[in-house]
């Protein structure tokens, strides 16, 4: 959120014209130290629904081994 576009610590995944990204990029290095071009318009939300999902997989895991854990 704002704090962490605060502190430099957000990732952009970026689709669209590669030359615009080009002429964003410096400006979104100020919120975010990981900047990534994807390719063409709508590449860089495919790969953040990627990794959403890749993230709330590994959540779930989590979850269910500790609440495996708390029933044995």
């Amino acid at each position: 959120g704002v704090g962490a576009a605060r502190a430099g610590n957000l990732t952009f995944m970026v689709g669209g014209v590669e030359q615009e990204f080009n002429a964003a990029k410096e400006l979104l290095t100020c919120m975010g130290s990981n900047v990534f071009y994807c390719g063409e318009v709508g590449t860089g939300q495919a790969a953040k629904i990627c990794n959403n999902m890749l993230l709330a997989i590994s959540m779930i895991g989590t979850a269910e081994a500790m609440n495996l854990g708390i029933r044995f």
